[in-house]
């Protein structure tokens, strides 16, 4: 099977799964450039209120595939590849949920790391792995992972290449839960449900302002004041019914 990215959008939740079993479902150039054009579909399908990444079989994605890496189109930094993809991610406009089983390791981790929030199975190892091969990781990423899980939590991540275990990722912030051997998709279904119920105006606005943008209040609230949705939540909160938000992240 070609290594590939393949999606699926069902019940509201968008599922992207990091294919190349051959390879531990490592990234070719080929799925760094195809992810960030795959999200901006995704972001503008109405449909679509929340995403979740995984890998194919047991393992989420063991990095960059280095072989496909060695022969760039010509101009092209693989590096900027995945820092390219990496940012698409992290701006998706909805929810983002990394579902992460067995190796999140380099690249993938740096994809898991650009999500929302992430789940993972016990004995899933994370690790970010440049200083295995002398590659300088970027400032973005290097700023997006100390905020994840802190300086110093970062810097022995970076500086030691060794992999960490998800009771250590957990305690560290890397990941936001940690579930059973064969509960995670059972727990992942269960909360993005959740996760595509709730207002989609709220949420942006949070991801926006929990991102570092702090300018855009008065855009808010006149995107609250014009959607109606906070009258639908106060109504739906006094007939004791779920509430039908209208506003999307698509526009």
């Amino acid at each position: 099977m070609e290594p590939q990215l393949e999606h699926t959008v069902a019940d509201g939740v968008a599922t992207v799964v990091i294919s190349n079993p051959a390879k531990r479902n490592a990234m070719t150039a080929g799925m760094w450039r195809a992810l960030p054009p795959l999200l901006d579909g995704l972001a503008a399908d109405p449909d679509v209120r929340a995403l979740v990444l995984t890998g194919a079989g047991p393992t989420f994605c063991a990095g960059a595939d280095i072989s496909s890496l060695r022969a760039p189109r010509p101009g092209e930094d693989p590096q900027s590849l995945a820092v390219a993809a990496e940012e698409a991610l992290a701006a998706f406009p909805k929810p983002t949920l990394a579902a992460v089983r067995g190796y999140c390791v380099g690249g993938g981790c740096q994809l898991a790391a650009a999500c929302d929030l992430r789940f993972a199975e016990e004995g899933a190892s994370f690790g970010i792995t440049p200083a295995k091969l002398g590659i300088v990781y970027a400032s973005s990423s290097t700023r997006r992972l100390a905020a994840l899980v802190g300086p110093s939590t970062a810097k022995y991540l970076l500086f030691s290449a060794e992999l960490i275990d998800s009771a250590r990722a957990l305690r560290t912030g890397l990941v936001d839960e940690v579930l059973p051997a064969g509960e995670l998709d059972k727990r992942v279904a269960e909360f993005t449900r959740v996760l595509a119920a709730r207002s989609q105006l709220t949420q942006a606005a949070a991801k926006e302002f929990a991102n570092g943008r702090t300018d855009r209040d008065a855009y808010w609230r006149e995107q609250a004041r014009g959607s109606g949705d906070t009258a639908e939540g106060v109504a739906a909160f006094l007939e004791r019914r779920a509430p039908r938000f209208t506003w999307t992240a698509s526009g």
